[in-house]
Formats: C-alpha cells, structure tokens, sequence
C-alpha cells in the first residue's frame, strides 16, 4: 500500500469539520479526494478548503463508494446510518473510521464487527477521549500495575447545561438516544479501556425526562424546542462484570448539578486509586500514610504527546489511526471494544423501559 492514503469523508457536517478534516489535513500521510453530504453545499465546501485539486463530491455515499481508488473512509453522519455506511465501504474493499457511537443498535455494531472480520477491513470508532494527555498517562499507570485490580469505578459524563440543539441530536430516531448515547458513550469507553474489562454480564439503568419540556430553559447554546426535545435529559447505569467489578455510569446535558465533568472517569483499585477531577489525581497509602499526587501533564512525559491542549489529541488520534491502516497493525480503539459500550448502552436503555435488570453474555 502507498505511503500515502486516499481518504473519503461520508457527512460533512460539525463533527467533520471540528475534528477529522483538520486533522487528516495535517497529516502528510493523507490526501482527501472525496466528500459526500445529503446536502451538497457542505460537500462542496469541505472539498473546497481540505480537498485535493479535483477532489470529488458526491450527496450519495453509494456513489462516493464505487471509486475503487479510495482506501479509507470516515463515516461522520447520525448514529442511524452508521452501519450501513460502514458496513457498505468495508464490503467496497475501505477501511473505515467511523464515529462514535459505533451503531445506534448493539445488534448492528456486532455486524459490523462480523464484515470487519469477513472482509479483513480494519475498522475503528471516533473514540478520541483516550488521545488526551490525562488518558494516556493514567492508562500507563493502569497497565503497569500502579492501581492493582481496579474494581469499581465511575464513568462520569455530566453537563448541568449544555443541551446541543443543532443537527438531530434530539432527534430518538436518528440517534438512538441523548446523552447517554452521545457523551455517556466517551465516558464508558474510557473507564472499560482503563479497567481492560470488557466482559458485562448485567447491567440496571434509569433515564430521565425531567428538564426537556422546560421553556426558555438556561442552556449554553440558547433554549432548546421543547417539541423537539424527543430524547433523555439524564440517564444513570450500574454495571457489573463478570470478575465482580462494578462500574457506574452517569450521563446529562440538563440536570440540576454542579458536579460537572464530561468524559472522565474515577478508579478504585486495590492499590490504589484515581481521578481526573481538576486534573489526574493518583491516590494511595505508602509507609502507613496516605497520599494524593496530582500529575503535571504541561511538560509532556505522555506517548505521542508534547504539551497539552489546542488540536493535538484529535491529531494524535488520526495519526495512531492512519498509522494502524498502513503498517497493518490493529486500530487503538478495536471494533470489539467499542461493541461492549453499545450493548451496555443499549441494556442501561432496555433497563429503564422495563424496570428490570438486563442481563448480558449469558
């Protein structure tokens, strides 16, 4: 395979443009030679500003695909057609990254993990939370040993205002849930890849609509249409695995908090723990006494990092990725992986409908 990969974007809405277009752009590894979008004024304007001269547009992915040339492609669109998508281009001979969540159903992500595996495609999900300089470290820290055997730990994904109303994001249909499926999924990910768990065997949840139907609500990006409002405000899950370990997850873009943290996760180990609250916090107890380290990330010391901040993680992420496809070797973020925190996703939601514990792998 060439040194460097043709790649194809397929949605060119904020997730293309705030985070993989930048970052594919940068990397000398990359040319972008396709864009597709159902509106073709924002296919026409990616390929304008990242594109190759002659870059191609497409409003069918369908189309996009039948260009034999390309060897990898992003998949950036509403959880409901992510596997579709994805599973359409690894049967069209591309790897594919596609955003998280993997799929809007669990039963969809395993096919997807099943044409993975058939075609020999690599196949990746957008979960870039593990790039950052804190996960990098305390995932060290984590399979050095330092925490012991981690068995309980807590997933935090919580807003107390910051409700996204553009695009579907409120829409049940498109995305198969609100926060919890959106950034409750970053926070789950995360703390199963630092635990190296990934065996659930029952999983309780609740999911809230308390705050949705509020008019004129405080919100970071202005009110949100209540009658648009079709998805959970909140949502909580209590996850055990199957060595005992217990996880709890907690998820919202509106609850009355000021415990706020999106996309961290706190550890409890037999050695030792951790947090990422105001920064990485290592704890522990050494000669009878205990102690707190907070870790200084500003000077580097992280694999793949120098300095903190601005659009390295979402680098970090795309070369690790780009990296993977051409040395042949598997993606940071593997399919299997991010299968288990749509099944968990799906159980907490399945729990709060029938108000009974959903029990999994059995």
């Amino acid at each position: 395979m060439s040194q460097v990969l043709k790649v194809a974007l397929i949605g060119c809405g904020g997730i293309a443009n705030g985070k993989h277009l930048p970052a594919l752009s940068r990397n000398q590894n990359v040319v972008l030679v396709a864009f597709c979008d159902i509106v073709e004024d924002r296919a026409v304007q990616a390929a304008e500003k990242y594109g190759v001269p002659g870059a191609k547009t497409y409003t069918d992915f369908r189309e996009l695909l039948k260009d034999q040339e390309i060897d990898v492609v992003h998949v950036l669109t509403p959880n409901d057609s992510h596997a579709e998508i994805s599973i359409a281009a690894m049967e069209a001979d591309k790897h594919v990254m596609c955003e998280k969540p993997m799929a809007k159903t669990a039963a969809e992500a395993r096919e997807m993990v099943a044409v993975a595996k058939r075609t020999g495609k690599k196949l990746s999900i957008g979960y870039n939370n593990r790039f950052r300089p804190d996960s990098q470290y305390l995932k060290k820290v984590c399979e050095e040993g330092e925490l012991g055997e981690i068995y309980y730990a807590r997933a935090h994904a919580v807003r107390r205002r910051a409700v996204p109303t553009w695009g579907v994001f409120l829409d049940e249909e498109k995305q198969g849930g609100g926060p919890l499926i959106d950034i409750g999924t970053h926070a789950l990910d995360l703390t199963l890849w630092m635990m190296d768990n990934y065996k659930p065997v029952s999983v309780t949840g609740s999911v809230f609509h308390k705050l949705g139907q509020k008019e004129n609500a405080a919100n970071a990006w202005g009110p949100w249409d209540p009658a648009k409002f079709t998805v959970e405000d909140s949502a909580v899950g209590f996850i055990k695995m199957e060595n005992g370990a217990t996880i709890t997850l907690e998820a919202s873009w509106a609850l009355n908090t000021l415990e706020v943290d999106e996309a961290k996760c706190t550890l409890s180990g037999t050695e030792g723990g951790a947090d990422m609250k105001g920064g990485l916090r290592i704890n522990g107890e050494e000669k009878s006494r205990l102690f707190v380290k907070e870790i200084d990330l500003k000077g580097g010391g992280v694999a793949f990092y120098e300095g903190s901040g601005g659009d390295k993680d979402i680098d970090v992420e795309a070369a690790a990725w780009i990296n993977s496809v051409l040395n042949d070797t598997d993606p940071v973020v593997l399919p299997e992986q991010a299968l288990v925190v749509t099944e968990i996703l799906e159980a907490i939601y399945e729990s709060a409908r029938t108000g009974k514990t959903v029990y999994l792998n059995s």
